[in-house]
């Protein structure tokens, strides 16, 4: 008799003795109408036995086949009746892996410190006398070289002042027939100036070997009050109106005129890539003029005449690092700010000053603009440009601001007031990592002096 034989005859047997002592007591008391428990009838081991062992038997049987058990298994995990191993783990869950190392961050985070913020000054650095200083809002009579020599124009005398060293020379005393000087401009070599006069003429001088190259005549009937340099073509803007451009290399210097304005051309600015021309007169109109339209033979046609301005302009300042993008300031009627798209004419935005904007000067190293005015204030005003927040006021002059010019670097300020001071101001601040210039392409526009007549 094999074990499942066995197992199964000794289980009959255990039950059978209380089964059979059951049925026989109700056999004999079958007419009573309820039942009363007697224990000392009841088997207590028959009983123990079907709660432990007899269950068991009914839901695990002992006597399988392989085969039935493998099903079972097999259907066990097809059902997901393993439920023990819900939110189980058998070991500890592995540690995540690092995709980028920590390291990474905290050595780029020490790489790159924190930008500092820039202190804006409130006072200048070095205020510098300058005596008879004409006060003229039209007029133009600071410059700033290449060669990190600032000129300016005091009366009849233009004076120049070496930023390397603080020295001072004078240039040339104009006679008094023909001056006062109305306009200073250097060319881009930083060696060449032009001089503007009051009788009209251009005159052309080297600011090294301290002579005078050529004047050039013919061209205006007025005074000279704006200049321009792009390569070796000078613009000229006279209080008649006319806009010249002048090619310093040959003895008939007129190359073109534009004409557009009624009365004094008073600001005149060539952007970056020397395409185009903004103009501003005392007849409240800016003018955009493409280098492309130019014409010998007659009057060169403007290609956007904005009459958004409300008085004079003379402030005008192209965007270091958006070529068309042009900002204009008004007089003192006006006292805005505006912003044009050249290439469409669009005027992007106005902001009111709230007072006369004498002049224009963008930031190279951030995207800021300063602008100096006239009364009630005086002061050089710091923008963030696009907002046109502010983000400073410099005070000091006591009179109008009315010329500016910036150092070869971008970060000094010199402004010239009709207090008859000229000051330096630290307002750009200095560039986080100097770039060292390009190469010009610029042709020497006194390469063939010896032509000059």
């Amino acid at each position: 008799m094999d074990a499942g034989s066995l197992s199964s005859s000794n289980a009959n047997r255990s039950r059978c003795p209380l089964q059979e002592q059951h049925l026989h007591k109700k056999h004999n008391r079958e007419n009573l109408d309820r039942f009363i428990p007697n224990r000392s009838a009841m088997d207590f081991d028959y009983a123990h036995y079907m709660v432990t062992e007899g269950r068991k038997g009914k839901e695990n049987p002992t006597f399988s086949s392989p085969s039935k058990e493998a099903y079972q298994k097999r259907l066990a995990e097809t059902l997901n009746m393993n439920r023990t191993r819900i939110l189980a783990f058998k070991n500890k869950p592995p540690a995540p892996v690092e995709m980028i190392p920590k390291e990474f961050f905290s050595s780029a985070s020490h790489d790159k410190p924190v930008k500092a913020r820039r202190q804006i000054p409130q006072t200048s650095e070095r205020t510098l006398d300058a005596p008879d200083l004409v006060d003229d809002y039209y007029l133009n009579l600071l410059d700033w070289g290449s060669s990190n020599v600032l000129a300016i124009a005091l009366s009849n005398t233009v004076y120049l002042w070496n930023a390397n060293d603080g020295s001072t020379s004078e240039l040339v005393t104009i006679d008094d027939e023909v001056g006062p000087v109305t306009s200073v401009n250097w060319a881009p070599d930083g060696r060449h100036i032009a001089i503007g006069l009051n009788n009209s003429e251009v005159q052309l001088w080297d600011s090294t070997a301290n002579r005078q190259l050529r004047t050039l005549r013919g061209g205006h009937r007025m005074r000279v009050g704006s200049l321009a340099w792009n390569n070796h073509i000078l613009t000229t803007g006279g209080m008649d109106g006319r806009i010249l451009n002048n090619d310093v290399r040959i003895r008939d210097h007129i190359v073109e005129t534009y004409r557009g304005h009624d009365q004094e051309v008073c600001g005149l600015k060539w952007s970056l890539s020397g395409q185009q021309l903004a103009s501003g007169g005392n007849d409240n109109v800016l003018q955009i003029w493409d280098r492309s339209m130019a014409s010998s033979n007659s009057a060169t046609q403007y290609l956007h005449r904005l009459e958004d301005h409300t008085s004079a302009v003379k402030a005008l300042a192209w965007c270091p690092f958006q070529g068309n993008l042009l900002a204009s300031g008004g007089g003192a009627g006006d006292r805005s700010i505006k912003f044009w798209n050249t290439h469409t004419g669009t005027c992007l935005n106005s902001v009111d000053t709230g007072s006369q904007v004498c002049a224009l000067l963008w930031n190279k190293n951030e995207r800021e603009l300063l602008s100096s005015h006239g009364f009630s204030q005086n002061q050089l005003t710091l923008w963030k440009y696009p907002s046109m927040v502010k983000m400073g006021e410099l005070t000091g002059h006591t009179s109008r601001v009315l010329y500016m010019a910036q150092s070869p670097d971008g970060c000094t300020v010199a402004s010239a007031a009709a207090d008859e001071t000229l000051r330096f101001w630290h307002a750009f601040g200095t560039p986080e990592v100097a770039k060292p210039a390009p190469k010009s392409s610029i042709t020497e526009p006194f390469a063939h002096l010896n032509r000059i007549r």
